[in-house]
């Protein structure tokens, strides 16, 4: 499973997504992490959104609903593992 975290450096959000996404053993995950800052139409889309999770299927990225910064890895994992088996 390909992951795209839109995030910004200095950003409690993103890292403490990005912490439970590495985490996760299954399903697999591929996470890239994009800076926003380094790309300006990314900003321009991401910059009160972030953190953003997209996943990337058949060269397409699809938004995944928000976290609660408040999921615990479990959640996460669980809903991770609903998109893999839908996709």
């Amino acid at each position: 499973m390909h992951l795209i975290l839109y995030s910004k450096i200095g950003c409690h959000l993103c890292e403490g997504l990005q912490e439970k996404l590495e985490q996760i053993t299954e399903p697999q995950i591929h996470l890239e992490i994009r800076e926003i800052t380094t790309n300006p139409d990314w900003f321009d889309r991401y910059q009160y959104e972030i953190p953003v999770l997209c996943w990337q299927i058949d060269g397409t990225e699809r938004t995944i609903p928000r976290f609660s910064p408040r999921a615990g890895v479990p959640q996460v994992q669980q809903i991770l593992q609903q998109y893999s088996q839908n996709g």
